[in-house]
């Protein structure tokens, strides 16, 4: 049977002149993947609380910016809704033409719309604070994670890490950095976010663009 490998995009399509990293069976490195996704979920809590600390932070420091971006919306919508009522007024007095009215309120119409999402926008990012899941939810997830490493399909696997694996970097032969991502809550449309998280060997936990945490850890892949 042929054995699955991962090999670096330049090494595949150009040659080793671009790319001299040697090419990873591919089964070690997802179950490298798939053990350190295990072991974050069900033992270090103390990582996932400190991303998710840190992140509240950042969400709490963008609440200023999003709070007058908000009141301007606002504002504009009120000032729009007015514009509105004094072209319809002017119509129905007979001092405004019926096509330039009915022009210019499309425009102030799909302008109210544009801002009516906007606001929208901005009351879920408010509202949307990162929270820590509850330990029975961690335990559950880590169950679910190691049921599929013993017991799942391919397209399970696959799916699995579709949803919790943000992202993997190599650092060397027998050296990965995951990204996980930390599921939310779901909001109010019914969508359930994740928070991505990195694990790495400095101790630190990152986002995919911040840093939100202090602890962390690094999978040895061996025999990739």
């Amino acid at each position: 049977m042929r054995r699955r490998r991962y090999t670096c995009w330049n090494l595949a399509r150009y040659d080793a002149s671009k790319c001299d990293f040697k090419r990873l069976n591919a089964d070690a490195v997802d179950a490298a993947v798939l053990d350190a996704l295990a072991t974050f979920y069900r033992t270090r809590h103390d990582l996932i609380a400190d991303a998710i600390a840190h992140e509240r932070k950042q969400h709490r420091a963008a609440h200023a910016d999003r709070h007058a971006e908000l009141a301007a919306v606002e504002n504009e919508i009120t000032k729009t809704g007015q514009a509105i009522d004094r072209y319809l007024t002017a119509f129905e007095r007979g001092t405004m033409d019926e096509e330039l009215v009915a022009d210019r309120l499309t425009e102030l119409r799909a302008k109210t719309k544009q801002l009516r999402i906007r606001r929208d926008e901005l009351t879920l990012a408010l509202d949307d604070e990162p929270t820590t899941p509850e330990p029975a939810t961690l335990a559950a997830v880590a169950d679910h994670i190691t049921e599929i490493i013993t017991n799942g399909t391919h397209n399970q696997t696959k799916a699995l890490v579709e949803a919790l694996v943000a992202k993997v970097t190599i650092t060397g032969p027998d050296r990965l950095i995951p990204v996980f991502r930390i599921p939310q809550p779901r909001n109010n449309d019914g969508a359930a976010p994740a928070l991505p998280a990195e694990t790495a060997p400095n101790g630190v936990v990152r986002t995919m663009t911040k840093s939100v945490g202090r602890a962390g850890l690094e999978p040895a892949a061996k025999g990739l």
